[in-house]
This record gives structure tokens, sequence and C-alpha cells, in this order.
């Protein structure tokens, strides 16, 4: 085992008296603010050529501009985080969302909101400076129930959002979305830095500028070519041109990193059996679990006409798929225990097979929205185990002065593999089509195909978690347990 967790400075406040739980409770509502940022203008996307008069193109980057922020900014507030303090960056974070989020409720045009997303997009590092945090200040004991309470608020908030803004988008102006993250964002900038402690442990070093604008420049080629391929095509030599950029800055990129003294990203942490497979693993994950969010309120809002779905209005759908986040939270603590006890590779296969379990159930397009929201439940609880167990395993195989840029770097594979999911969801969907009343709507085949490949993926994340090699891990936690 490459770190521990013991030997750690106690939780106290700057003032001396401090409480774990109001650290936790603080700490995992950050993963609220976090997926409403990023579900919160998805169903509102159809309307905002009209409202903001620019073609259904340019608003697409209400989504890809966060995306694209979001995976520059992740690895560089990680590794500053390391060095200067995870907390520090994290108040940066939350400030920067607020930001955002205020030019957003303010926006005049399209130039100032697509700024704000972008803003916003810093969120996609809050999540991992969070569980960092919480591995440096909390007793031994409580850390893997606070990381599964984090991880399981991220899904909580994004069935939270997606209902709220549809809400928003039946009954109120779209302006009020962002002001009430705004709100949202100032109070926990004001919680975080109230009741939760900086840690003591810093890696030093100077900062690798090389590094992150070549980690920035790789992002924003692969994902812009991910993110826009089926609107500008899979072959056209705009996209050809992106991803063959990416692979070449990349083999340079890891030729500076190799060479730097304080990279920006270790890659000799990096490519180690448990990170390397963990990463491998939250891709899959990630493409398994947003297909459910993606499509499954497509599905209940389909007219029934299509044969597959259920003419259910935006917000009725939103509220039919609320309970995926309840019980993503109150399965956090089992996910811990399951943990704590046997080891987090074991909390991690379970949670792949139930997901793989939850998109083959939506792949066979049940007749019921009850069963609808059945499977969506399954698949919601096997993405709450295993999206808390892989910054377990990830923190056990790392050094304890890397765990931002770690858990950082974990962040953005999740993020890989929702793009990917869009991507391969918006391709299929619009490849395979059906017209009812004279409008063309995804047929039920390309449906169950993403679903089907969403739970390949699934199996796949499973497989490599059989093969995770997290037996000292395993060993470490149980001895602190005991």
């Amino acid at each position: 085992m490459s770190a521990s967790l013991d030997n750690r400075p106690s939780l106290t406040t700057r003032d001396g008296v401090g409480s774990p739980s109001a650290a936790i409770a603080v700490l995992a509502s950050c993963g609220l603010l976090v997926s409403l940022v990023q579900t919160m203008v998805v169903p509102l996307l159809p309307r905002f050529p009209r409202l903001m008069s620019v073609s259904p193109s340019t608003a697409a980057w209400l989504v890809t501009a966060t995306l694209v922020s979001g995976a520059v900014s992740a690895p560089v507030f990680g590794r500053l985080g390391d060095m200067y303090g995870k907390r520090r960056m994290l108040l940066i974070s939350i400030g920067l969302i607020t930001m955002g989020s205020v030019l957003g409720a303010i926006a005049p045009n399209i130039v100032v909101l697509l700024l704000g997303r972008a803003l916003q997009g810093v969120s996609f590092g809050v999540v991992a400076l969070g569980i960092s945090l919480m591995r440096d200040i909390l007793p031994t004991e409580r850390v893997g129930s606070a990381v599964g309470l984090m991880s399981a608020s991220v899904g909580a908030g994004g069935a939270v959002g997606l209902t709220v803004a549809g809400a928003v988008s039946q009954w109120a102006d779209w302006r009020w979305l962002f002001a009430g993250a705004a709100i949202i964002a100032l109070l926990q900038l004001v919680l975080v830095s109230r009741l939760v402690t900086e840690s003591h442990l810093r890696s030093g070093g100077r900062f690798d500028g090389v590094g992150a604008v070549g980690v920035g420049a790789i992002l924003i080629c692969f994902l812009m070519g991910i993110s826009k391929g089926s609107e500008w095509g899979w072959t056209s030599p705009t996209v050809i041109s992106l991803f063959v950029g990416a692979a070449v800055l990349f083999t340079l990129w890891v030729g500076w990193e190799l060479r730097a003294s304080g990279p920006i990203i270790d890659l000799r942490v990096s490519v180690r059996p448990t990170v390397l497979r963990s990463n491998l693993a939250t891709v899959l994950i990630g493409f398994s679990m947003f297909a459910t969010f993606v499509l499954a309120p497509q599905i209940l809002q389909a007219p029934v006409r299509t044969g597959y779905g259920f003419g259910l209005s935006l917000i009725t759908s939103g509220l039919a798929l609320l309970p995926l986040g309840g019980c993503m939270v109150a399965f956090s603590s089992t996910s811990a225990w399951i943990s704590r006890v046997y080891g987090p590779r074991l909390t991690l296969v379970l949670g792949t097979a139930l997901m793989a379990v939850g998109n083959i159930g939506f792949a066979l397009l049940p007749g019921s929205v009850w069963i609808i929201v059945a499977v969506a439940t399954v698949g919601a609880i096997g993405s709450a185990l295993a999206y808390s167990a892989l910054p377990l395993i990830i923190m056990y195989a790392v050094p304890e002065t890397e765990t931002a840029a770690a858990n950082s770097l974990n962040t953005l594979m999740r993020q890989l593999g929702n793009s990917t999911c869009t991507a391969i969801a918006i391709a299929v969907t619009s490849a395979l089509t059906i017209n009812v009343g004279g409008e063309s709507l995804p047929s039920g085949t390309a449906y169950g195909i993403v679903f089907t490949i969403a739970a390949a993926a699934a199996a796949g994340a499973l497989v490599i978690g059989l093969l995770t090699p997290t037996a000292d891990a395993a060993q470490g936690m149980g001895k602190r347990a005991a």
C-alpha cells in the first residue's frame, strides 16, 4: 500500500473547535451544487435558440463550454490543491462558480452566457478536491462513509437538477436557474469557509505551467471532437484534425511530463495498475451511468404512438426519476460498510453488476413507467456503489500529497465517459428514426442499441474491477476499522 490514512491531523476549524459531521455535510453538499450546474441547462437546450436568437449549434455550446473548461480546470486545480491547499482551491473554485452563475443570470447575449457557463465548468474539480480534503482532515473511520456520501450526492443532484430545470422551464424565466445556482454557490462558499478546515499536507514544488497548457490543449481537441463529431461529421476534416492534434499533443506532453520535476499529472503514479485500471473503469462507468440521465427522460416524454414512449410532461418525467437521487444517497452508507469490511474492490464489482442489469432492463424498453423507474433505480444504486469505491481505491494507491491531482484526473475520466456516451447516443438516435405524426423521432431500436452498449460498458468495468489489485487496500481498511 502506497499511502496510509493514519497519523493525520485531527479535524479542527480555525478557532480550534470542529465537527466532523458538519464538515462531511458541507463537503458532500458540494456534490449537489456540481451536478446542478452540470444539468441545469439540459432541459432548456431546445428553447435557447429562440430565447437568445442563435442557431441550435451555437446553443449547444452551453453544454460544450462547460465540458471543455471543466476538463481543463480539473487537473489544474487538483495539482494546485496538492501544492497550496485543497480547501483554498475549493473556495476559489466555488467563487468562480458563483461568478459564472451571476453572469448567466444577467447575461444580455449568448457571449456573456457562454462565459458564465465556462466559469461554471470549474465545478468539475470541486468533488475531487472535496474527497481529497476528506481524506486529510477527517477521522480515519469516517473517511469511507464521507466519500460515499459525496460521490452519491453528485448523482442525486443530477436527478434533482433535471427536475428543477424542468419545472423552471415550464413555469418561470430561465434566468432563475442561474440566480438559484448563484445563491447556492454563495451559501456553499460561506459554509466551507466557516466549517471546513484546511489540510496541512502539501506537495510543494513549482507549478508545471507547460504541462497545464498541454493537458488543456489535448482535452480541448479531444473533447471538441467527441462533443461535436455528430454535428460536424465524424469524417470531416475538422473533426479528424482535432483527433490527430490531440494524439500529437499527447505524445509531446507525455515526454514533457516524464522529464518535469513537478508534473501537473504524475504519469508514473497514474500508470500504476490500481490507478490505471480504476481510471479505465471510471470512463466505462461514466458512460454507463450517463445513458440513463440522457435517455430515460426522452423515453418517458416520447409520444405513446412511438410504441415505447409514455407521453409524460417535462416536469412529470423529472419527478418520476427523482427516486434515483434518494436511492443513491441512501446507499452511500451501505457502500461505505461494504468497502470497510470487504474492501472497495467488492463494492466496485457489485456496483458495476447492478449498472449492467439496469441498462439491460432499459434496452428491453419496458412497457410500464413503474418498471422504467425500477430499472433506473437499480442502475442508480449501482452507480452509488461504484462511484463511492473508486476514490477509495485511488487514494490508497497514491501518496497523500497527490490525492487531489489523482482524484481530479479520475473526475476527468468520468466526464470523458459522459461525453462519449452523449456523442454515441446522439449519433445512434439521429441515425435510427421513425416518423410520428410528421415528426422524426428516435426509434425504439436506437434506444435499445445505446442501452446495450451502456450495459457492455458496465460489464467491462466489472471485469476491470475483478482484475484490480486492491488486496492491500482492503486489508489496510480492515485494520483501521478494527
